[in-house]
């Protein structure tokens, strides 16, 4: 197994790439262990994209924010620091629902599928290099800290974020630095709407100390 990770230009579009993988999901469980050697080694942006299909709508599946955001941040800085992915086998080995999983992670790619028409090479600095890598894997990272808030019932508390992993895992894949940098724009507005979120919760506790006092 090859200790430096090397990213090839992908010649399929992204969501040809995912309903390969999603076909390829059998049996009444999946673990993620399954899913990165579906993927391989150069499939770790893949494999982000996919962890990322099932926060692009509201459904609730018991487990999948706790092992699909940690494995996010786990690989996010494996690319960042440009080694191959070391996960804990509680991670990789915890078996999901495919019942449930495989029609999210289907119409993620649905959603996806109205991307391709859009992807380009472009912004080629904000894709290549070591230097691009390590910050567009942090800023990756930085979504799958926010996926894993314990905030699941509030609405579009894992949309955001999960839109940030898919469109930076698919801007680098496809070598698109204006996708990448929508990503970023997505981290933003993440972290100014858990920002407000925090301050409405900070205002109403306020509010009701000074209520009962």
């Amino acid at each position: 197994m090859q200790e430096h990770l090397e990213f090839a230009d992908s010649k399929a579009s992204l969501s040809e790439t995912l309903k390969e993988v999603i076909a390829g999901i059998e049996g009444s469980s999946v673990t993620l262990r399954e899913l990165m050697n579906a993927v391989g080694e150069q499939g770790l942006l893949v494999l982000c994209a996919v962890a990322s299909l099932p926060f692009l709508i509201p459904v609730s599946i018991p487990g999948v924010s706790t092992v699909f955001g940690f494995a996010i941040i786990l690989i996010s800085l494996a690319i960042t620091f440009n080694r191959l992915p070391w996960l804990p086998r509680k991670i990789l080995d915890r078996r999901l629902d495919t019942q449930k999983l495989v029609p999210a992670l289907e119409k993620g790619v649905s959603i996806v599928s109205r991307l391709d028409a859009y992807l380009k090479p472009r912004m080629s600095s904000l894709v290549e290099g070591a230097a691009a890598n390590r910050m567009n894997g942090l800023a990756i990272a930085l979504a799958g800290v926010l996926l894993m808030f314990p905030l699941g019932l509030i609405p579009f508390s894992n949309t955001l974020p999960g839109i940030a992993v898919l469109l930076l895992a698919t801007g680098m894949i496809q070598r698109d630095g204006l996708v990448v940098l929508a990503g970023y724009a997505f981290n933003v507005i993440t972290l100014v709407y858990f920002g407000v979120l925090g301050f409405m919760a900070f205002s109403a506790g306020q509010g009701l100390a000074a209520f009962f006092s």
